[in-house]
């Protein structure tokens, strides 16, 4: 099965795309959309879809996860992060995804162990986990770490089917 996770951002949108044989994970893609070069809001937000689907045609897959909001201190910020997401899950609904949603925190305990863990926690675990020995940007982990959550969410799921 092939998944695709999904960091969203106003700014960098990152992606990670692995491979799930069994218990096998396979790092196939992963990387960050730049949206910085757009004059407006309106136009990062474009820059995400079109990076997005760009990514989705070279990478097509059978599920996406996405990280959830967290409350940000600056409500603008939340707002813009929102939309961001909007754009992503929009992206990912036109080309008939099931899309799964998992929280920062339940991401960061899947991947980790803990639900606290820092950003050079998660991305050293996925190096681990995914047996990486290229650099990572926080984004790219990032989406990463929601793709191997989903990974492993859905094997626990079907065992609990199955009990």
């Amino acid at each position: 099965m092939r998944i695709i996770g999904i960091d969203p951002g106003s700014r960098y949108t990152g992606y990670g795309i692995i491979e799930k044989e069994g218990q096998q994970l396979t790092h196939l893609a992963s990387g960050r959309i730049n949206a910085t070069a757009g004059d407006t809001f309106a136009h990062r937000l474009a820059i995400i879809y079109k990076g997005l689907q760009e990514v989705l045609g070279e990478w097509p897959a059978e599920a996406a996860a996405v990280e959830t909001i967290f409350t940000a201190h600056n409500v603008q910020s939340t707002i813009k992060l929102g939309q961001a997401r909007g754009v992503a899950l929009l992206a990912l609904h036109h080309v008939d995804l099931d899309i799964f949603e998992y929280s920062p925190s339940k991401i960061k305990k899947n991947v980790t162990g803990r639900g606290r863990a820092t950003k050079d926690q998660i991305n050293e675990m996925i190096k681990l986990r995914l047996e990486l020995r290229c650099r990572l940007s926080e984004d790219a982990a990032d989406a990463l770490a929601v793709a191997v959550c989903h990974s492993q969410s859905i094997g626990f799921d079907k065992r609990l089917t199955k009990a």
